[in-house]
């Protein structure tokens, strides 16, 4: 059995299972080895990615990890943090006026946007107290012809198109605060093959010389920028090697889900596990766990589904349920526990009300989002 989960089994044994765990010593070495990787540029931790405001404050408190990225406005109002910067635009007028009325918060927050629709929307939830700071978010996706290789997020892409907003924004007043380039290509994609790698390299170099030239034409049209962010968990030694490049984002990193197994610059430790008790033994090779259909967002496949640690392998048939989970060849047997790794970092958080936090053999329960009683998407 892995020595993690000999302790978190210790640490939780007097608690009835479905419980969710993590394992501080794998959490902190996950928070050395993003900093080691980022080589001195400042990491913003990316808020979705973790869900439990205590391990939050755990990586602001880490040399090297410097403000938050949320997804909500309404959960950037409520961490109250000093540095927020939305990672995603927000149509969410009751929380723009709430903002608009407060300067403090709206000093402390700074929105993303990528139209004048944007703006126009922030115009019309004003009065503001103090002018909105806003960030342009630019498209960083990889374009080989008509194959557009990446998300699909901001219509901005050219230089042309960022100071074209930016300029806007100064004219109604706005702050212009920066840029954000998210290269969910090369960070949210491991390196499974040539193919795979040839594209990485092919887009972190045309992303390079493209970022640079948005970031000059941006500074000459509106002044200095005091943010210029890129990157995730699985680019931050591309990202924070561009001398543009103020921040780095990073979040997953820290509790290391299954999808960020395979890339080829970093190995994770797995730090954050759920386990399931067992039910039922339908025949002498099956255990059935009770619940666990905790699948995670994106496209519909194998690498949402949680991974078993340790023995054992889902049944093709009936893969994770919304009430029972059978498992082939785990050895396990009535009332045992089965220990799981989740596909997606803090996703799993809106399953639980209480993660435990467990260091030696000393275990500590503290609330995620929704153990607060907050659910913010």
């Amino acid at each position: 059995m892995d020595p993690r989960i000999d302790r978190l089994n210790a640490a939780t044994a007097e608690l009835d299972p479905p419980l969710l765990a993590a394992d501080l010593a794998a959490v902190d070495a996950n928070l050395a080895a993003l900093v080691r990787r980022a080589s001195g540029t400042p990491i913003r931790v990316a808020s979705k990615s973790v869900r439990v405001r205590t391990v939050l404050d755990r990586a602001l408190a880490t040399p090297g990890f410097a403000g938050i990225m949320a997804w909500s406005l309404r959960e950037a109002l409520w961490l109250d943090y000093d540095d927020v910067l939305m990672g995603y635009p927000t149509v969410d007028r009751g929380a723009l006026a709430q903002l608009a009325s407060d300067s403090t918060a709206a000093q402390r927050i700074t929105l993303m946007v990528d139209s004048a629709a944007h703006l126009d929307l922030l115009e019309s939830v004003g009065p503001w107290a103090s002018p909105p700071q806003v960030c342009l978010d630019v498209d960083a996706s990889l374009r080989l012809g008509p194959a557009h290789i990446g998300v699909r997020r901001s219509p901005l892409r050219t230089p042309d198109d960022v100071v074209r907003l930016g300029r806007d924004a100064s004219r109604r007043g706005m702050a212009v605060q920066g840029v954000m380039f998210y290269e969910a290509q090369i960070a949210g994609l491991p390196d499974s093959g040539r193919a795979v790698r040839w594209m990485k390299r092919r887009s972190a170099g045309e992303l390079a010389y493209r970022r640079a030239a948005v970031v000059d034409a941006l500074r000459a049209a509106v002044g200095p920028l005091r943010i210029v962010n890129s990157g995730g968990t699985g680019s931050l030694e591309v990202s924070a090697a561009d001398p543009s490049v103020t921040e780095v984002t990073a979040g997953s990193g820290i509790f290391a889900p299954t999808l960020f197994d395979g890339y080829d610059a970093f190995t994770p430790t797995p730090a954050l596990f759920f386990a399931l008790p067992v039910v039922r033994t339908p025949t002498s090779r099956i255990a059935t766990a009770f619940s666990g259909g905790y699948i995670a967002s994106g496209p519909t496949g194998r690498s949402r589904v949680p991974s078993i640690v340790g023995p054992g392998r889902l049944l093709r048939t009936e893969g994770v349920g919304e009430v029972q989970t059978p498992i082939v060849g785990s050895g396990a047997s009535l009332g045992d526990r089965v220990w799981f790794r989740h596909a997606k970092a803090g996703e799993v958080c809106e399953r639980f009300d209480t993660v435990h936090l467990v260091e030696n053999s000393t275990r500590t329960a503290v609330p995620t989002y929704r153990g607060e009683g907050r659910t913010f998407g």
